[in-house]
């Protein structure tokens, strides 16, 4: 049985349970080309970290690695404003297998329509297929998954499903992946002491040296 979403709006009279077969049926058209065109990007909110960043955001269509010292050191607030922008122009966002209870609350202070935001409760491979799928589908503005055990062959499957898709995807793992290669087109670390955050890869430049402080 294949894992199915739920929103964090299930509770409210607005709320609507989506089906993962009924986000795969919304495919936004993707237009194909003779030459591979050179990914653009999207604002991450954080001025400071657009200007730090060669391609000025989030690499559009592509996976960002975002290795963690520890949980709960700023995660979910450095993508909050991105999110917050991709729900209020429609767009959904799924978080699959998030490790720990999404508090709605926190979403909603952020600016989330809780409306499109969809979580999918799975484990292990399931959660490694459930966001390929997602993400391949292009019925998802972003994708959120903390995958367990990822290696570069299913990281490599992540970013060419982010391509397909023209899908922002975002993979949360440990610090201590740093040390193997990725796939990824944007790879930073999120460090807790002190609070920072550092480009270690990223597409279209040389990472920066100087890492920028987590003042979220």
């Amino acid at each position: 049985m294949h894992p199915t979403p739920q929103t964090l709006a299930d509770s409210s009279p607005v709320g609507n349970v989506v089906s993962l077969a009924t986000l795969l049926e919304r495919r936004r058209v993707w237009k194909g080309g003779a030459m591979p065109q050179q990914v653009g990007h999207i604002a991450t909110g954080h001025a400071t970290l657009d200007a730090l960043l060669p391609t000025g955001g989030w690499p559009e269509g592509a996976l960002s690695e975002i290795l963690l010292s520890a949980p709960g050191v700023g995660e979910l607030q450095l993508l909050w404003p991105t999110l917050a922008r991709l729900t209020h122009a429609g767009e959904r966002v799924v978080l699959v297998a998030p490790p720990g209870l999404v508090y709605p609350r926190a979403w909603l202070a952020a600016g989330v329509d809780l409306r499109l935001l969809s979580i999918i409760q799975a484990t292990g491979r399931e959660a490694l297929w459930a966001t390929e799928q997602c993400l391949r589908s292009g019925s998802c503005g972003a994708v959120l998954s903390w995958p367990q055990q990822a290696d570069d062959r299913a990281l490599r499957r992540l970013q060419v499903a982010a391509e397909t898709g023209q899908t922002l995807a975002f993979a949360y793992r440990p610090i201590a992946e740093a040390v193997n290669p990725s796939p990824a087109a944007l790879r930073i670390a999120i460090d807790a002491q002190p609070a920072q955050v550092r480009v270690l890869k990223c597409r279209g430049g040389l990472a920066p040296a100087a890492p920028m402080p987590l003042a979220l």
